[in-house]
């Protein structure tokens, strides 16, 4: 996630109409016999409740601290894992201008997850800096090789990761090949119009991760988690061209990615229709719409905000319940969870959008599951204890 830039893709239907889950447990029910409520059906519990903490090893760097709700400083790994948080999703980029979101940093904070029983979840950008709908940039080095050269060379960065965190005792349990591939991934020989290279350099991917890491569960990942014509158009290619998955993953963004009754028949419909499980690999809600810093947040006016869901700690709270409960409405148990994106990402001097560029600002910092004084939110709790 990044920017968020719409593609639409010329040939694609839109979504057909589907049933829709209802989402939620069931309300109790009265026992008008005795005057008491019949016990609630235990809710669904969710396999991954993650997050996307990509950021806090600049954000430390920078001298960022982490506190309990009530005010207490704490390793910000620890204050994860005695939440609930059951993984924590790393991107990684080539070569990155500020040196970070590389080998070189993951592998520490692999440790201290591992120490924590947090599961490591890494997604892999292939480039470097950020991908999404929008942006697909090759990595400078990679510019002028051919297909078979960058088949090779996403395989061998793809191996050089994996095969680290393996050696050093903290294997991967999940991989994205590819961030938010809506049109593709490196632009331009394997964009959506260039199916052939870009099945190429997915099963580089997914064979680097299978050779390095075998039981690995391989993730790819589009936006747009209510287009279900996306998803059928673009599922229908990878399958076509034989390339093999183990898990559907999904962003959805309430004030991006349209109702959550379109996320759910979306997610009803490509589970059914590949036989592959998913996850919402990317969700978030602001619990203010004040900035901490001069720079004008993604999310900053009322009209961006979702009925019911006021930017409140409370209401962000509420919409992770809500993202909970629409993963465990999957039919047939195949919504596997969610991850909050970059939930960690304070503010910090430094700690902003462009690598290239130290004095960028954070445009995300309304966003994070810990407040403008460090303290963790009572969403950081939600993700990890609510059908935990």
């Amino acid at each position: 996630m990044r920017r968020r830039s719409v593609l639409t893709a010329a040939g694609v239907a839109g979504a057909a109409a589907l049933a829709v889950p209802v989402l939620g447990a069931a309300p109790a029910v009265a026992n008008t016999a005795t005057g008491t409520s019949a016990a609630r059906p235990r809710p669904r519990r969710l396999e991954i409740r993650g997050m996307d903490i990509s950021s806090l090893p600049r954000n430390e760097d920078l001298g960022a601290v982490y506190r309990t709700a009530d005010g207490r400083r704490a390793d910000a790994v620890r204050l994860l894992a005695d939440a609930g948080v059951t993984h924590a999703r790393l991107k990684v980029w080539v070569n990155p201008a500020d040196g970070y979101n590389n080998k070189k940093h993951i592998l520490p904070l692999a440790r201290r997850l591992k120490r924590a029983g947090i599961g490591i979840w890494v997604d892999f950008h292939y480039s470097d800096t950020w991908t999404d709908p929008g942006h697909q940039t090759k990595p400078a080095a990679w510019n002028d090789l051919d297909v078979a050269g960058l088949t090779r060379a996403v395989y061998d960065h793809t191996a050089d990761v994996l095969g680290a965190l393996r050696r050093q005792g903290t294997p991967a349990d999940l991989v994205q090949i590819g961030n938010e591939l809506n049109g593709g991934m490196l632009w331009p020989t394997a964009d959506w119009d260039h199916w052939d290279n870009l099945a190429a350099f997915l099963k580089a991917g997914l064979r680097a991760a299978r050779d390095t890491t075998p039981r690995i569960r391989t993730i790819l990942h589009l936006a747009n988690g209510g287009d279900n014509g996306l998803y059928r158009w673009w599922f229908d290619n990878a399958v076509s061209h034989g390339v093999d998955f183990d898990i559907i993953g999904l962003s959805y963004y309430p004030f991006w990615h349209g109702p959550v009754e379109q996320a759910a028949a979306n997610m009803a419909d490509i589970t059914a229709r590949y036989g592959k499980p998913c996850v919402i690999a990317e969700t978030a809600y602001p619990f203010t719409l004040e900035s901490e810093d001069a720079t004008n947040d993604i999310l900053n006016s009322p009209s961006q905000l979702t009925e019911g869901y006021p930017a409140t700690p409370e209401g962000q709270a509420a919409w992770l319940r809500t993202v909970a409960d629409l993963a465990a409405a999957v039919p047939d148990g195949q919504g596997l969870g969610y991850c909050y994106w970059e939930g960690a990402w304070t503010y910090r001097a430094g700690a902003g959008w462009d690598p290239t560029d130290p004095t960028s600002g954070n445009a995300w910092e309304n966003l994070a599951l810990f407040d403008f004084e460090d303290r963790a939110l009572p969403g950081l709790k939600t993700l990890g204890s609510y059908r935990g």
